[in-house]
């Protein structure tokens, strides 16, 4: 995709989450790493709902605004998860009601927000790791974030979620789109846990769906 392009699919998503619910008031942002270097990310205070393609910031690799409004305070933590993971090529941040809520309670094992309740969680999200609270914009969250991404890889376990404790998850992917999808199949996990607090899929189980489907748990 061009840059203009981009912008584009940055808004539509943007909108989209707004109009189900994913995301509220001026809460939330995304952002997306460009082919030819640097980034672009939704506004601070900015509404996912109602954004504007030419009001998106424009930064440069190394973190400095080039053009749009005033970037989100999120920048910091996106940057680090993009050099933390090669394949992350858009982020999307939301304070999603179902996850806050799971964040709250502390459903999963220590270190994880969810058990692997559903085959489609542990196919399309997988382990998402989960930060103590910080308040928002603290840039100790992205020393965390990064060193847990690289530990996880080390042990052959890929992520592309993180959970920020009371705020809300970090997901990343390939692009916009799909980011919102693995979005969604984690805010639907959330639910569903909290609606039933089913057991987990067992070891056998899930060793089935990476076989079958090359689920990365």
């Amino acid at each position: 995709m061009t840059q203009s392009d981009l912008r584009e699919e940055i808004c539509r998503v943007g909108a989209s989450l707004f109009a189900r619910g994913y995301v509220h008031a001026t809460a939330g942002n995304i952002s997306v790493r460009l082919p030819e270097g640097g980034y672009l990310i939704t506004p601070t205070d900015a509404c996912l709902g109602s954004l504007d393609p030419a009001a998106l910031a424009l930064v440069d690799e190394a973190g400095v605004q080039i053009s749009g409004d005033r970037a989100s305070k999120t920048l910091v933590l996106h940057r680090r998860i993009y050099g933390a993971d090669a394949d992350a090529h858009c982020i999307i941040h939301t304070h999603s009601t179902h996850l806050v809520a799971a964040s709250l309670l502390h459903a999963g094992p220590a270190d994880e927000l969810l058990p692997p309740i559903t085959p489609y969680f542990v196919m399309k999200v997988g382990h998402v790791p989960l930060v103590p609270y910080h308040r928002p914009g603290d840039p100790a969250v992205g020393e965390w974030v990064a060193q847990r991404i690289a530990h996880m890889h080390a042990a052959g376990t890929p992520v592309r979620v993180v959970m920020l404790e009371r705020l809300g998850p970090n997901v990343w992917h390939r692009s916009p789109a799909e980011a919102s999808a693995v979005l969604e199949e984690l805010e639907e996990t959330a639910r569903l846990w909290l609606m039933t607090r089913a057991a987990p899929l067992n070891a056998d189980q899930v060793d089935e769906l990476r076989h079958q489907f090359g689920a990365a748990w």
